[in-house]
């Protein structure tokens, strides 16, 4: 209902990218420039300066973006209370989840929120942890949940539940039949890791640090981006990793690799973030109401 040419403008300032704005908007880029040519044809003045393969904002276009994030955040308080009144959920909501969260649990949630909302539209995007908290930052998604501690007092953050790590290897490992592993014994041993950003990486180094070892030592081989490249590049027994035990539930049961807790414990939070002074529409707090209530069933099951 709101002015497509507001939204595609405040999207493009937002990026300064023609090509962005029309990925993020699911438009050809044609689409995007016609639509901001039309709403300087409408005010008879240039919005951006096109210089250079870049584009940066015009002083028109400054208080053009002003007035046009008020006008889309007032339309979006007008059509949540509306919605709220008649008990209507529905309409966008973008969710970002980090790697391990966004392939082996945040899909069961979005299942069954989906089935009790079939008229909100979901938008998933999955990147690492740091990668997840930028675009919650950036208001490109309206709630993250991510895998780690959140240090940013700019958004608020809930815990949803503890994961454990654990020491995966292979079935023949001289580790594989250990009640419990420390972090100096997975020391000697060649290690599979995550990458850079990554919340696992992150909590890992920071409880080797607090056994007393060195994450630098551990003598890394490979780094992956993706948990399923991990397991299978130790199933092929290239090496041993910690990862979260929610992502080798059907490695362990099927026997393809051995499932080992670390010593002390590691746990870490599972957690939901969203700017703090973000309008928060009725399908977002649905869908923290939801995920919460999910998240409290789940604990009880274990």
């Amino acid at each position: 209902m709101a002015d497509r040419r507001l939204q595609v403008f405040t999207t493009v300032a937002k990026l300064l990218s023609f090509t962005k704005a029309a990925e993020t908007l699911h438009m050809t880029q044609p689409a995007v420039t016609f639509q901001i040519r039309q709403l300087e044809e409408y005010f008879n003045a240039r919005l951006f300066d096109r210089t250079h393969n870049r584009i940066t904002l015009t002083e028109t276009g400054e208080m053009v973006k002003k007035y046009a994030d008020e006008i889309i955040e007032k339309y979006k308080e007008m059509d949540n209370q509306v919605r709220i009144m008649t008990g209507d959920v529905q309409g966008p909501l973008v969710i970002g989840a980090s790697t391990t969260i966004g392939d082996y649990v945040i899909p069961e949630i979005l299942g069954e929120y989906q089935s009790r909302f079939p008229d909100v539209t979901i938008r998933l995007n999955i990147s690492n942890t740091q990668g997840i908290i930028e675009m919650v930052e950036n208001n490109e998604i309206d709630i993250g949940i991510v895998e780690g501690p959140v240090d940013n007092k700019n958004l608020t953050t809930e815990v949803m539940w503890l994961d454990e790590l654990v020491l995966a290897c292979p079935k023949d490992h001289d580790l594989a039949n250990k009640k419990s592993v420390t972090a100096s014994q997975i020391l000697p041993f060649p290690y599979i890791g995550r990458e850079e950003g990554s919340g696992t990486r992150g909590v890992f180094a920071t409880y080797v640090e607090e056994q007393g070892e060195v994450p630098d030592d551990f003598n890394v081989i490979l780094e992956f981006s993706s948990p399923e490249s991990i397991k299978a590049a130790v199933g092929a027994g290239l090496g041993v990793s910690v990862q979260s035990i929610a992502t080798l539930q059907k490695e362990e049961k099927l026997g393809l690799l051995s499932v080992v807790p670390l010593k002390p414990s590691l746990t870490r939070p599972f957690s939901l973030v969203y700017q703090r002074q973000k309008f928060r529409v009725q399908a977002m707090e649905e869908f923290l109401e939801f995920a919460q209530a999910h998240c409290e069933k789940r604990r009880n099951n274990t």
